[in-house]
């Protein structure tokens, strides 16, 4: 009898779990986006995103921030001097790094990556052109000056660094990209997305209570500034490179 009442309120508590994230997924954060559009809006990002997960795509440089000055754009790829964007992704480190495909991924690597507090990592890669992804729908944001920098600190504070600088963590070389130590805790309660959603977060963009599921993101996404057509400025492109010995490694997460 005890044995069923356990099993009772566990199921009830899993299923309370379960409406409660969902319906902090579809809420969001901020009710009301600004009233009073911001004077510049002068800053332009992307955001891509599919079922499972979240990209964010920035200038390499703009008047706001420059990533050359904190990164080594050799380190993405030999091409560097051609990469005009970075798309930025944060993860699980031990699935990130160490599962090469989607086909490879099992479900003891996708349940541990769940269920424990595990290290991450972040995921840089250079284009030279707004990326645009199979199954993804790539998104236009304008930002103001101030809320750009926002956005890039919070992804310039999400990098682990020590005396010499951000930690690069060795990879097969034929992985396209670069993985770096990150800060924080990879787990069912803060994901990819989330950590894609507090960025968003810092940059004045409107997203869900609960970010962990990379649609409610992707819903939400707004703010102040007049929306920008991804669709007239980002051609189709595959993630292959002339410097990639194969493309059977790629995972865009």
């Amino acid at each position: 009898m005890k044995l069923k009442l356990l099993a009772r309120y566990s199921a009830l508590a899993l299923a309370g779990c379960i409406l409660l994230g969902v319906v902090t997924s579809l809420l969001p954060r901020r009710w009301q986006t600004q009233t009073q559009v911001p004077s510049d809006c002068s800053e332009t990002i992307y955001v891509s995103g599919g079922i499972s997960h979240v990209n964010l795509i920035v200038p390499v440089k703009s008047v706001a921030f420059d990533w050359r000055t904190s990164l080594n754009l050799q380190d993405l790829g030999a091409n560097s001097q051609a990469f005009r964007y970075l798309q930025f992704g944060w993860g699980d480190r031990i699935w990130y790094v160490e599962t090469p495909s989607w086909g490879e991924t099992n479900l003891f690597s996708g349940l541990r990556a769940l269920f424990w507090q595990n290290p991450a990592a972040l995921f840089v890669m250079g284009h030279n052109q707004v990326p645009r992804y199979p199954n993804e729908t790539l998104k236009c944001l304008r930002l103001s000056k101030a809320d750009y920098q926002g956005l890039m600190q919070f992804i310039e504070r999400s990098f682990q660094t020590n005396g010499q600088g951000k930690q690069r963590i060795p990879t097969d070389p034929g992985r396209i990209g670069a993985f770096y130590e990150a800060t924080g805790r990879y787990s069912l309660l803060y994901t990819c997305n989330s950590w894609a959603a507090s960025a968003l977060h810092a940059g004045q963009v409107n997203t869900p209570i609960w970010g962990s599921l990379a649609p409610a993101v992707m819903r939400q996404l707004r703010n102040g500034c007049p929306p920008c057509e991804a669709t007239a400025i980002a051609p189709v492109v595959l993630p292959m490179f002339a410097e990639q010995k194969s493309t059977q490694n790629w995972k865009p997460e």
